[in-house]
């Protein structure tokens, strides 16, 4: 009886203990690991959510860049990081819901992450050097077929939403973009300004400013309604282009097997940062929207694009 005594007061001690390591996290820096470049939607989110992290955390919280092959660099090493709490990724459509279906990945993301929220949504926006004679998507498509294999478009990387969102434009239009990949929407955007290439569907955020200096000309947006952050644009399908809704989102992920108070609280707090005046502030002046969805939501969420995308993937390649 002494020793199974001595044995429950051990499990008490060790449950206790463990509930205290819970009860404490984060005890340490988290990371926020953004897989694109500095300076582009998913990176300007990431700074916007470790801002209210700490704050709302009471520890540092650190935005990390991993940019490559459209955002699977950086999403893969969360997916294989260690599932204490404190490596994060501020991942996008594109490297959760579209290159696993469309290449081989190292991770799949129903079986080796965590969804905890999407935090944001954004339309991705056309845009051309303005030096084109293009002024619209109709004027785009009559200019690609006179001149097949000229026009370059720039993306975040071969697998990204913006390297498919242009295939799949091209699939439905019948013509044929030439793909430059970059390893951001940042960068892909500053070569339609230089000129490198002639055009992207890159996001609202990083077409905003370049619209407001005339360094590139606004064709329209990829997503089902028009945005409030540039209203005068008509949407693709407006546009003429049947069949053609894209939208991009940016979410908090967990490497799988994080701790469900780890989760729990996380979540907690990412319900709050969808309602601070300050993130919608921040969020409006990059012309996204705060976001708020429970883990359940978010995975299933995930689910429904997967099978969207596999199935708009016989599109693509049969064009």
């Amino acid at each position: 009886m002494k020793k199974f005594a001595a044995a429950m007061v051990s499990l008490a001690v060790l449950a206790s203990s463990g509930a205290m390591a819970e009860e404490a996290w984060p005890s340490k820096t988290v990371k926020l690991i953004v897989p694109y470049a500095p300076g582009g939607y998913t990176d300007l989110t990431g700074r916007i959510t470790a801002r209210f992290l700490e704050k709302d955390l009471g520890q540092t919280v650190v935005v990390e860049n991993k940019p490559g092959a459209g955002g699977i660099v950086g999403t893969d090493f969360v997916s294989k990081s260690a599932p204490e709490g404190y490596t994060f990724c501020i991942c996008s459509v594109g490297a959760v819901s579209v290159a696993p279906v469309a290449q081989k990945t190292s991770y799949d993301p129903m079986k080796d992450l965590d969804p905890i929220s999407i935090v944001s949504s954004i339309p991705q926006t056309v845009i051309v050097n303005p030096k084109l004679p293009i002024k619209s998507i109709p004027e785009l498509i009559a200019y690609a077929k006179a001149n097949p294999g000229k026009l370059t478009y720039g993306s975040s990387g071969a697998g990204g939403l913006m390297n498919y969102s242009v295939q799949l434009f091209d699939a439905r239009t019948g013509i044929d973009l030439v793909h430059v990949p970059f390893k951001g929407g940042a960068p892909a955007t500053a070569a339609v300004v230089s000129g490198e290439v002639d055009l992207s569907f890159t996001n609202m955020t990083d077409a905003l400013p370049q619209m407001e200096a005339n360094t590139v000309r606004g064709l329209a947006v990829t997503s089902a309604k028009r945005s409030p952050f540039a209203s005068d644009l008509p949407t693709i399908e407006e546009s003429g282009v049947k069949d053609y809704v894209v939208e991009s989102w940016n979410g908090v992920i967990a490497p799988k097997g994080t701790p469900q108070a780890i989760i729990d609280r996380m979540s907690a707090a990412l319900k709050k940062m969808a309602e601070d005046p300050e993130v919608k502030a921040a969020f409006a002046k990059i012309g996204a929207t705060p976001v708020y969805t429970t883990p359940a939501e978010f995975s299933a969420s995930i689910s429904r694009e997967v099978k969207q995308w596999a199935g708009l993937m016989d599109v693509i390649k049969a064009k």
